[in-house]
């Protein structure tokens, strides 16, 4: 069953390992819900595509109400605009000459916009476009308290929307913050604050661009970390969270989403060198535990699992004589970012059988 195009229909037992299962049921019904809920608070929803390197993926997000995806690289919205889908937002800075001419190229095959955050950033950008007769998006970063890339709420922002609207080949099209410091608060009104907060001042910011007569149509942030506070802001035109589809274990444990786990691993035991060890055929380079660890299904395993090179190792609760060699389990995947990108498919399941089998086309697309 190594052929990705030999696995539809058969049995979730019946594939080998390790492999990478989303289960169809949850995650429709979790892009459904976050779509229901990104309209019924007046905001557009653009998915963040790191976790899911899956055109296919997109599509249903779009099918649902989606209006588009968010990108971490040039090479991921390269892979979109081949599968056709095409109001995508690189939600980061395009530096260096191989990168910008790749960018200037996607002009006219879809409406790609991409973050700024200086004028060393920008202007490279605009003067390629104008010397190719073009004219590229810009979204301004804005650094609304993650402190990262970003330039300052108000009138530092204010002062690059002015410049990046008098250079020529560049239009701007809004701006965008990601409020991550609020990701890990457990209160839910503390949290609810400072995301307030956070996206006020970006709000603001957006409100004294329009003040000087400049357009700022796009105002997009939030992540899954800071769902559903994000959606709720007034001013915000769209979001990004796009891990819920899959709400790993760094999601529902640590950062309190509410989602259904769609996600998982299966691997297969190969070795049971005592009663309560339990060692499987998938380890780092499977399903990774930078952020948190996979979760084991079907057994009492309260000890975090350990992961080397290839091997998962389970310690049980109790003594016990199964799962036996070759049984199979799947693990609840720990963080979605760091574990789709070293599949090279997706299988699909529903009701215990691939339905489908998905490429992960945007693996390795890291510049």
């Amino acid at each position: 069953m190594n052929d990705h195009m030999t696995s539809v229909g058969v049995s979730v037992d019946e594939l080998d390992t390790p492999a990478l299962l989303v289960d169809l049921d949850i995650m429709e019904a979790n892009i459904a819900r976050a779509a229901e809920e990104c309209r019924a608070n007046g905001i557009q929803w653009r998915p963040h595509f790191k976790g899911q390197k899956t055109p296919e993926i997109v599509r249903k997000e779009m099918e649902a109400g989606a209006i588009g995806s968010t990108c971490a690289k040039l090479g991921e919205a390269e892979v979109l605009v081949e599968a056709g889908i095409t109001d995508l937002l690189v939600a980061n800075q395009i530096v260096g000459p191989q990168k910008i001419a790749r960018l200037i190229a996607l002009i006219g095959k879809g409406d790609v916009k991409v973050a700024v955050d200086s004028r060393a950033v920008s202007d490279p950008i605009g003067a390629a476009a104008a010397a190719a007769g073009k004219v590229q998006g810009v979204l301004i970063e804005v650094n609304t308290g993650m402190n990262r890339a970003g330039t300052e709420p108000g009138a530092d922002t204010v002062a690059l929307a002015k410049h990046i609207a008098a250079t020529p080949g560049l239009k701007l099209r809004g701006i965008m913050g990601w409020e991550a410091h609020a990701v890990a608060i457990a209160d839910g009104n503390e949290k609810s604050a400072v995301v307030a907060d956070a996206i006020g001042h970006l709000v603001e910011t957006a409100k004294a661009i329009r003040a000087a007569g400049i357009e700022c149509e796009i105002v997009s942030c939030g992540g899954t970390g800071t769902y559903p506070y994000c959606a709720r802001q007034p001013g915000v035109t769209e979001i990004q969270a796009g891990g819920l589809i899959f709400s790993d274990e760094l999601y529902r444990t640590k950062f309190g989403l509410g989602f259904p786990q769609a996600l998982t691993v299966l691997a297969t035991v190969v070795a049971r060198p005592t009663p309560t060890r339990v060692i499987l055929d998938a380890g780092k380079k499977t399903m990774s535990n930078d952020a948190a660890a996979p979760r084991p299904l079907g057994v009492e395993s309260s000890k975090p699992v350990g992961l080397s090179a290839e091997h998962t190792t389970v310690v049980l609760d109790a003594p016990s004589d199964t799962p036996k060699v070759g049984d199979k389990m799947q693990f609840v995947v720990g963080y979605s970012d760091t574990t789709v990108h070293l599949h090279e498919k997706i299988q699909a399941i529903r009701n215990g059988r691939v339905e489908e089998t998905w490429v992960v086309k945007a693996r390795g697309k890291l510049s």
